[in-house]
């Protein structure tokens, strides 16, 4: 195998000079150099001889099914409560009038996200292939539809909003170590790309220590949402309550508790290697959602026993000034919390949405190396590292907030269009198994909700929306172009076929089996 390495980076040398996929070589190289010391190091690795091939597990090579109950909660969980709900949970008191209406508004957009997640719960039982959005689409409306929401997540969606979680992360990790002082904003990103590359070879490496981290992490979490709560509500018992502020434009209210609560469609994405789904994707939900949005609003409760609405907007990090009135010296504690919430964050999204990329590979939308499995690992390792270029590179160069604002509203629009499709399924495969069922009233709701919520982004902000729309519309050009054009130019296909699943045996991969 060593041999295998060495003619991996003297094709990287050779190319380096004259190729401008050098640098995709160059990183493969370096990828695998460090799979390689994993395996010759580790007690149950071999360094790829031809007894250690032994070693390798027979049967088909798949996709685990290790994601237990308790596995799934932590995802869904971990991966909705991030940095938000301890910085600056400001948008729904904001817009909404009173306190007592941002409670109203915390547990309305509680009630509806969990509309959405039964949804899913439906279209994940119904269909049992990993993908979320993406397989939905495609199995409701055709390729076409699923390609552009692909196109829009690969090319921005995604690795603009790795990008941005990650930020919080390299920030709020190195804050007690500079306070009083700013962090540099390039250790925040040397942090930042630190962080990224431990969760991407982490992805890499084992699904359960991935899963078992995203566990520790989510107790990380409500551990400390409840380090804010219990004292919150002393104090509340005690008679103390916060003031009220005017009226102002409740739909946005609304909006900003709709994005605090997303991600409880990951589970979704990772359906193939979930335990008894038809089980355990509902129960996940309806145990996550619960949980999520009582810490929600059970935190807000607590914030406001000791700041006014006002003192609230003005805090830069509202945990940090709660922790400060109640807590004196262990509100330094706070970043750190906030810092492992980020980190748990980048793992579960990273975990769910590289199955995504994964499953179109498998349906031919992406090329074939991403629907590889590592033989010994069974994780989908090319699915996972196909972002890390493109998320480095608008870490250090691009402004991500500003594309992020271009296209986070089109989120809502595709899940709006997958849960549409499982009405649309209920008329026109009415055959199809159905484990899981909801009132059709439901998915009707949520899907009025998501289109809703597209209006209100083209209302409040038209330019920006309508760059979005047309970037997520050069997927159409590119379907045709890559997908169903068949005299594509030779240096695509050339590169297409550098990374076939025949020239890669000796990485360990094997092309997954199709469902």
């Amino acid at each position: 195998m060593l041999l295998c390495y060495m003619e991996l980076f003297s094709k990287s040398v050779a190319i380096s000079h004259n190729s401008p996929h050098s640098y995709l070589w160059l990183f493969l190289y370096f990828f695998f150099m460090v799979d390689f010391c994993f395996l010759t190091f580790s007690p149950s690795g071999n360094t790829g001889t031809q007894d250690g091939w032994k070693n390798v597990p027979e049967g088909k090579v798949e996709l685990r099914k290790k994601v237990t109950l308790l596995r799934g909660i932590s995802i869904i969980i971990g991966t909705i409560i991030g940095a938000g709900i301890f910085i600056s949970p400001k948008g729904i008191i904001k817009n909404s009038g009173s306190v007592g209406m941002s409670l109203v508004v915390w547990i309305a957009c509680g009630v509806l996200s969990l509309f959405g997640a039964l949804s899913y719960a439906e279209l994940g039982t119904s269909i049992k292939k990993s993908g979320g959005h993406y397989t939905y689409i495609l199995e409701a409306f055709g390729p076409l539809a699923a390609f552009v929401q692909l196109w829009a997540d690969l090319i921005a969606i995604r690795p603009a909003g790795l990008a941005v979680i990650s930020l919080a992360f390299g920030r709020y990790i190195l804050e007690p170590i500079f306070m009083p002082c700013g962090v540099p904003e390039l250790a925040i990103k040397l942090t930042t790309t630190l962080g990224i590359t431990s969760v991407i070879y982490l992805n890499s490496m084992s699904v359960s220590w991935t899963a078992r981290l995203q566990i520790f992490l989510t107790g990380c979490k409500l551990l400390a949402v409840g380090i804010i709560i219990v004292p919150g509500l002393y104090q509340l018992f005690k008679g103390r309550t916060a003031a009220s502020v005017d009226l102002a434009g409740f739909p946005l209210a609304f909006y900003s508790g709709m994005y605090a609560y997303a991600g409880w469609f990951y589970l979704n994405f990772v359906t193939e290697e979930v335990e008894n789904p038809e089980r355990t994707v509902p129960l996940a939900i309806c145990i996550s959602m619960t949980i999520v949005t009582l810490c929600y609003v059970l935190t807000n409760v607590a914030y406001y026993t000791v700041m006014s609405a006002e003192e609230l907007l003005a805090s830069s990090a509202v945990a940090v000034t709660f922790a400060e009135r109640l807590m004196g010296k262990f509100s330094m504690a706070v970043p750190i919390f906030v810092s492992l919430s980020c980190f748990g964050s980048m793992n579960g999204c990273l975990f769910a949405f590289s199955r995504m990329f994964f499953a179109a590979s498998r349906e031919g939308h992406l090329p074939e190396v991403l629907s590889m499995i590592h033989i010994r690992r069974h994780t989908p390792v090319p699915a996972v590292i196909v972002l890390y270029p493109l998320t480095l590179v608008l870490l250090f160069s691009g402004d991500i907030y500003s594309l992020l604002n271009f296209m986070s509203f089109l989120r809502w629009l595709f899940i709006g269009v997958a849960v549409l499709g499982l009405i649309y399924m209920r008329y026109t495969r009415p055959e199809l198994h159905r484990p899981f069922k909801v009132p059709i009233f439901i998915p009707a709701v949520f899907s009025f909700t998501c289109f809703f919520m597209v209006f209100l982004s083209l209302y409040s902000d038209l330019v920006t929306t309508g760059i979005g729309f047309a970037i997520s519309l050069t997927g159409i050009p590119a379907y045709y172009i890559f997908i169903v054009f068949d005299r594509k130019p030779k240096w695509l296909l050339k590169l297409s076929g550098t990374m076939t699943w025949r020239k890669l045996p000796f990485l360990c991969f094997m092309p997954s089996t199709i469902l």
